[in-house]
C-alpha cells in the first residue's frame, strides 16, 4: 500500500495513460543553446528515470521572432529534428515520456524583432513589438502548427502550447496588452479567438493520438487581466479545439506579486486550479510551490487538480517519484525555491542548475563512480559546504567522519531558516540530518576538531564557514551593538533598530525584526493579503489591495555604497525582498561613513551632512572572514588540506556556491 495513492496512480487519456500523476514542468535550462545534446539527453534522461510522469522541456520557440532571446533554441527545421530526437530517444530508453513546450515570447521577447498584438513596450524590455497584421498573425499559427508538427516526428509524445505567463498568446487575450480593433480584439470572442485557432491547428497538425497540452493563464496578477469568467470560457474553447489536458500557469512575468519564491506558501495558487475543476472535461494540473509527495498528495486527494506540475523539485532531485514509490519520501532533496542557481541563472545566460542539487544540468561533467579506493576522509564543518562534501564522499564509498563544535548538523542554514519567508531552509537542514545517517557518515558533534584529531586522516577536507567582521566603527560604553548571528539566535532587540550593511544578510536580519507574529509564508490568508492577491472571479486579474503587516521595529538599513540598497540581491527575486521592506517602512540609507555608536544610536556622514539615526540598538551586517584557523595549522604542519565554503571564500552568505564546492570536490576524491 503506498503512501501516495493518488500521487501515484496512472492517468488515462485514452490514447496512452501516464503512469502516475506527476509532471515535470518546464523550465529553461540553457543547455539546449549550447548544442551538446548528449547533455541535454542526460539531463532529461535522468528525470526520466527517476519516475516523472510526463516530462515538458523548456520553451522552445516556433519562430525566430518568437524566440526569448536571439538565437534561443527553436523548432524549425530538419537539423532540430535530428537533435531532439537525441533527446527523446534517451527518454524513451528510460521508460519516460516528454512533451516539448512551444513558447512564443510576443512582446517578452529580448530582441528588436519581437511582435505582439499590439505596438505596447513590455515594463521587463527595452524593446518596442510590430503590432502583427492579419498576414503576421497567420505566420505565427502557421509557425506553432510547424513546430508542433516537427516535435511529433522528432519523437515526443506531445507538446504543450505556452498560453501563460505574458507570453504571446496571453497578451492577446487582455485589453492590457491587446487595443486591436479588427477579429483579433475589442470582444473576449476576437481576443481568444488566438489561441483557440492556434490549438486547433495544432491538433490538425500532429493528429488524435498525440498530447496537446496547453498552458493556461488562471489569474493574471496584473491590471486588466482576466477574470474567471473568461478564463473558463477559454478553457471549454480549449478543450473544444483539441487540447488533451489544460496546465495552471500562475502571473504574468511583469506581476509585481512573487508566485514561486520561497517566500510563496506551498501550493498558493492550488485554489484557483481547483475553481475549475468539473467545469471542464479533460484532466487538469496545478502548480507552483509544490515540493513534496505529501503536498502533492493532499492536493489530489482534496480534489484541487488531477495532476500536478513540480518543476524546480525534479532540478533539486530527479529521483523525487522514484523515492515516493520506494518509501524513501525523506531522502528526497528539497527545493527551498530559493531561485538562486535556476531563475537566477536563467536570467544572466548561465546554465540553470539547482542550488541543492549541483549535477543538475551537469551530469555528463559531475559523475559520481564508486571509488576505486576507500579511503578514510575527515570533514571539519556541518554547515552546507561540509555536509554536501561528507555525503557525496560517502555515496561514492568512503569512509567519512564529519566533525563540527556545534551539536547539530547545519551550520548557518540554521541562521537562514530563522529569517521570515525562508522556512524551506528547515527542510533542508532536515534532509541533510538524514542523509548523513543513511550514507553512514560518522559524526562528532560538539568537538572543535584540532590538528591531532584529523592529521591522520587519508584526506581532510575542511568547512569551517565564516564568523562576522568587525568593521571598527567605535562604540561607547552602554551602547547596544550586536553581530546578525546575536539577533537571529535570540538577543534582545529595541523598537528602534539600526543595521550596518545591507547585502543578503541584512536584509534578512531587516526582515527577521520587521515581522511579528505567524510568518505569511506559513499562512496563505496572511500572505494574500499583504499582497494584495484576491479571487479573479471578483476583481480583474486576480489583484486586490494589499495590507501588509506593520512593522513592531522602526528600522534603518545602511551601506557605505552611494546608490540604491539591494542591487546585489537575486535577479528574480531581489525585488521581492525590496518591496516587502518598503512597505512595512524600512528606511535605507546608501553612501553613508559609519563615525560611531553611542546611546543615542549610530551616528553617520551623508552627503547632506552628518546625521544620527536614533537606534536603541545597532546590528552589524558587515560581512564575514573566513574562519581558517585549522587549514592554517594543517597546511603549516605539512598535512595536505582542502579548504571548501566560507572557510574558502569569506563572501556572503552562499550556500550555492559552499554545496556546489563540496559536491565537485568529493567527486574527484
Amino acid at each position: 500500500m503506498t503512501e501516495y495513492p493518488h500521487l501515484l496512480a496512472p492517468l488515462d487519456l485514452g490514447f496512452t495513460t501516464l503512469p502516475n500523476r506527476v509532471l515535470m514542468g518546464s523550465m529553461h535550462t540553457g543547455l539546449e543553446e549550447r548544442g551538446d545534446w548528449e547533455r541535454v539527453a542526460a539531463y532529461y534522461g535522468a528525470r526520466a528515470r527517476g519516475g516523472a510522469g510526463l516530462i515538458v522541456t523548456g520553451g522552445i520557440a516556433p519562430n525566430p521572432e518568437g524566440a526569448v532571446f536571439p538565437g534561443a533554441s527553436a523548432m524549425m527545421t530538419a537539423q532540430d529534428v535530428a537533435n531532439h530526437r537525441i533527446v527523446t530517444g534517451r527518454v524513451h530508453a528510460e521508460g519516460g515520456r516528454i512533451a516539448m513546450q512551444i513558447l512564443h515570447a510576443g512582446r517578452y521577447a529580448y530582441g528588436k524583432d519581437c511582435v505582439s498584438a499590439s505596438a505596447i513596450k513590455s515594463p521587463i524590455s527595452p524593446f518596442v513589438p510590430r503590432a502583427l497584421d492579419e498576414e503576421g498573425i497567420e505566420k505565427q499559427i502557421a509557425d506553432f502548427a510547424n513546430a508542433a508538427r516537427l516535435a511529433r516526428e522528432a519523437g515526443y509524445n506531445g507538446v504543450e502550447v505556452m498560453g501563460s505567463e505574458g507570453y504571446f498568446l496571453n497578451q492577446f487575450l487582455v485589453t492590457r496588452t491587446n487595443q486591436r480593433e479588427d477579429r483579433w480584439g475589442g470582444s473576449y470572442e476576437n481576443r481568444m479567438r488566438l489561441p483557440v485557432e492556434v490549438v486547433r491547428r495544432v491538433r490538425e497538425a500532429v493528429g488524435e493520438d498525440f498530447i496537446l497540452i496547453y498552458r493556461l493563464s488562471m489569474i493574471d496578477l496584473v491590471p486588466e487581466g482576466s477574470t474567471s469568467d473568461e478564463v473558463l470560457q477559454l478553457a471549454k474553447a480549449v478543450e473544444a479545439a483539441g487540447a488533451t489536458i489544460l496546465n495552471t500557469g500562475i502571473g504574468w512575468h511583469e506581476a509585481r506579486v512573487p508566485t514561486i519564491a520561497t517566500s510563496v506558501p506551498r501550493a498558493a495558487f492550488a485554489w484557483v486550479t481547483k475553481k475549475l475543476m468539473g467545469k471542464v472535461g479533460v484532466p487538469l494540473i496545478t502548480s507552483n510551490r509544490i515540493n513534496s509527495p505529501q503536498v502533492a498528495e493532499e492536493l489530489l486527494a482534496g480534489g484541487a487538480a488531477d495532476m500536478v506540475s513540480l518543476a524546480r523539485p525534479f532540478l533539486a532531485d530527479p529521483d523525487f517519484v522514484a523515492k515516493a514509490q520506494t518509501g524513501r519520501a525523506d531522502e528526497i532533496a528539497p527545493c527551498i525555491a530559493c531561485n538562486q542557481a535556476c531563475l537566477d541563472h536563467t536570467f544572466a545566460g548561465k546554465i540553470s542548475t539547482c542550488l541543492v542539487n549541483p549535477r543538475a544540468a551537469h551530469e555528463t561533467e559531475i559523475v559520481l563512480d564508486p571509488a576505486q579506493t576507500a579511503r578514510h576522509i575527515a570533514v571539519v564543518g556541518a554547515g552546507p559546504a561540509g555536509l554536501a562534501a561528507a555525503i557525496t564522499a560517502a555515496e561514492r564509498g568512503h569512509h567519512v567522519t564529519l566533525f563540527d563544535k556545534a551539536g547539530r548538523v547545519g551550520g548557518q542554514l540554521h541562521l537562514a531558516a530563522t529569517i521570515p519567508g525562508k522556512e524551506e531552509f528547515q527542510g533542508l537542514i532536515d534532509w541533510f540530518e538524514t542523509m548523513v545517517a543513511r550514507r553512514g557518515v560518522e559524526t562528532r558533534l560538539g568537538v572543535e576538531a584540532g590538528l591531532a584529531d584529523v592529521a591522520n586522516y587519508d584526506a581532510v577536507i575542511v568547512a569551517t564557514g565564516v564568523i562576522p567582521r568587525d568593521p571598527g566603527i567605535p562604540a561607547e560604553p552602554g551602547a547596544r551593538v550586536l553581530s546578525y548571528v546575536d539577533v537571529l539566535t535570540g538577543a534582545a532587540v529595541g523598537n528602534r533598530v539600526a543595521i550596518v550593511g545591507a547585502g543578503g544578510i541584512g536584509f534578512d536580519v531587516a526582515e527577521f525584526l520587521t515581522h511579528t507574529g505567524e510568518s505569511p509564508t506559513e499562512n496563505l490568508d496572511l500572505w494574500k493579503e499583504e499582497w494584495g492577491v484576491g479571487d479573479p472571479a471578483q476583481t480583474r486579474g486576480g489583484l486586490t489591495t494589499s495590507h501588509p503587516a506593520t512593522s513592531p521595529r522602526k528600522v534603518t538599513l545602511l551601506q557605505r555604497k552611494a546608490g540604491a540598497l539591494g542591487k546585489g540581491l537575486g535577479k528574480t527575486t531581489g525585488w521581492i525582498h525590496r518591496a516587502s521592506l518598503r512597505a512595512r517602512g524600512v528606511e535605507t540609507l546608501g553612501g553613508v561613513d559609519y563615525q560611531r555608536i553611542d546611546g543615542a544610536g549610530l551616528h553617520v556622514a551623508t552627503a547632506e551632512g552628518p546625521r544620527l539615526v536614533e537606534a536603541d540598538t545597532v546590528v552589524i551586517c558587515a560581512g564575514q572572514e573566513s574562519a581558517r584557523g585549522l587549514a592554517d595549522a594543517l597546511a603549516e604542519a605539512g598535512v595536505p588540506v582542502h579548504v571548501i565554503g566560507g572557510a574558502d571564500v569569506a563572501a556572503e552568505l552562499d550556500a550555492k556556491r559552499a554545496i556546489d564546492q563540496g559536491v565537485r570536490l568529493a567527486a574527484t576524491l
